[in-house]
């Protein structure tokens, strides 16, 4: 089974801080890079932080500065601490596999929503 649970979204005013938290199963976890993707209303689900197995991070333009993402190994969790929350941030945050055959995102949670609004 595919195990993919985000939580951790809400309300927040412009400028908050948010931490997601992704729990994947143990050999989801451990196949290639992780990361978050988000997809805001009427655009194209887009990749905005990865984090490969030794821990090395890229991210979106967009969010460079703000945005960190992090994993814990022992728990099978990728997190993504986000700071100077913009409007622009609102939108419906998943965790996936980076990199690869699409086929390995054949499957999706269920997201956790961010809205960033005053």
């Amino acid at each position: 089974q595919v195990q993919l649970v985000e939580s951790g979204g809400g309300l927040v005013q412009p400028g908050g801080s948010l931490r997601l938290s992704c729990a994947a199963s143990g050999s989801i976890f451990s196949i290639n890079a992780m990361g978050w993707y988000r997809q805001a209303p009427g655009k194209e689900r887009e990749l905005v932080a990865s984090i490969t197995l030794g821990r090395s991070t890229k991210f979106a333009d967009s969010v460079k500065g703000r945005f960190t993402i992090s994993r814990d190994d022992n728990k099978n969790t990728v997190y993504l601490q986000m700071n100077s929350l913009k409007p622009e941030d609102t939108a419906v945050y998943y965790c996936n596999l980076v990199g690869g055959a699409a086929i390995v995102r054949d499957y999706w949670g269920k997201g956790t929503l961010v809205t960033v609004s005053s």
